[in-house]
């Protein structure tokens, strides 16, 4: 079926492949599969042309030896934001107090340039979201399903009662609690505190 991860996982390494005849010394995507349903905040949750271009500045900075981001990869710093202008994406003069430059958008002169490239992979994105979202109705897939997870390994933000933070896998913390060092109290995801499941 030409829905499956598979196909999208081809279209985000052609989308690659077409980066790269523009910026030579982006290396090559080792697992574009890892990009489907890979949640970062910092960097953008929503899988996209934009947010591949994104991904590539990161490749070319890893590939130039220049460090673009402090905090743990949340904070893109302006060595970030010099890389991602090189490749046709802009952002706003101020930086996000805990993120930087990471909120950075297409310019222009890019979606000109890469708009084939665009239409193809937003094709790709759309099957492969009307074929998981058809699934996700037929089949039970468990708790990390209420939580917009696949389970597969994607961290979602868990908070306590203090304001601290971790990233978890939810099926890891519906197995048991997670308990905070600083208040003695448990994790939760605020999706489930919201709709008061927990």
């Amino acid at each position: 079926m030409s829905t499956t991860p598979p196909v999208l996982a081809a279209e985000l390494a052609q989308a690659w492949a077409d980066i790269q005849r523009h910026h030579s010394e982006l290396p090559d995507l080792a697992a574009p599969e890892s990009l489907i349903g890979e949640s970062s905040s910092a960097c953008g949750a929503e899988l996209s042309f934009e947010r591949l271009l994104h991904e590539a500045v990161h490749g070319i900075a890893a590939s130039r030896g220049v460090r673009d981001t402090s905090r743990a990869g949340r904070y893109h710093n302006r060595r970030f934001l010099a890389i991602a202008e090189e490749l046709g994406l802009d952002h706003s003069e101020e930086p996000h107090p805990s993120s930087g430059f990471s909120l950075v958008m297409l310019n222009p002169e890019a979606k000109k340039r890469y708009r084939p490239t665009i239409e193809r992979l937003q094709r790709a994105l759309k099957a492969h979201t009307a074929a998981t979202t058809a699934d996700t109705a037929r089949s039970f897939r468990g708790p990390a399903a209420r939580h917009g997870s696949s389970g597969g390994g994607v961290r979602v933000k868990a908070v306590c009662d203090c304001g601290r933070n971790v990233r978890v896998v939810p099926s890891v913390l519906a197995q048991a609690p997670i308990m905070c060092g600083g208040c003695g109290k448990p994790f939760r995801i605020p999706e489930a505190i919201g709709a008061g499941v927990g």
